[in-house]
């Protein structure tokens, strides 16, 4: 069972469609119980940074995560926000991150020719040979929506770059810890091919 975890921001909705699609046995929930005995969990977010620490937090979820994410080692998927969540912290905001992973979350700089937010489609560079990309290559092609993005302090957190006007990262990962800064669940068969690997993680 995935647990898409429901503090009350996300694309949650989307996110249980794209895993139905792929034949997951998945379900939104916000308790401590379904947490405790999901196989996988998916961190979802829109949003702002500060706005999405604190619903979490409000939640009473951090304590339950951090046991099955850090001590327990269940893999879990950030998506969007829920990838910046990941992190220490960021620009938009004062709130602390969850600091599962050691980067920082930075604005994009306006310069003249690039619009911020990045939004569109970006095709993705693989920096890492990893289950989780089975199928994936720099020709797939996943959907973007954010002003800001992920700045890994060690390389061997980047998953994923992508390119708008410079290179960034567009996904992370650590041990059992992934973040993917686009959104799989609106990236056609992209992204069902991501969560199809996610669902098949060992």
């Amino acid at each position: 069972m995935i647990v898409v975890v429901d503090y009350g921001v996300g694309n949650i909705a989307s996110v249980l469609n794209m895993l139905k699609r792929v034949g997951a046995k998945a379900k939104a929930s916000n308790s401590r119980e379904d947490i405790e005995q999901a196989d996988k969990l998916i961190l979802p977010g829109v949003g702002a940074f500060d706005a999405g620490m604190q619903t979490l937090r409000s939640s009473g979820l951090i304590e339950v995560l951090n046991e099955q994410v850090l001590n327990k080692h269940k893999p879990v998927m950030g998506v969007c926000l829920g990838s910046q969540m990941l992190g220490n912290g960021s620009e938009e905001g004062n709130e602390p991150g969850l600091g599962w992973i050691d980067m920082d979350i930075v604005r994009f700089e306006k310069r003249d020719g690039r619009k911020v937010p990045h939004m569109g489609w970006n095709e993705v560079n693989p920096q890492l040979q990893h289950s989780i990309l089975t199928g994936i290559d720099k020709e797939s092609r996943f959907y973007f929506v954010h002003s800001y993005y992920m700045l890994p302090r060690h390389a061997e957190n980047t998953l994923l770059t992508a390119n708008y006007d410079q290179q960034f990262t567009a996904a992370v990962v650590k041990d059992n810890i992934f973040g993917f800064q686009f959104h799989p669940e609106k990236s056609h068969k992209f992204g069902m091919q991501l969560f199809k690997n996610f669902v098949e993680l060992i």
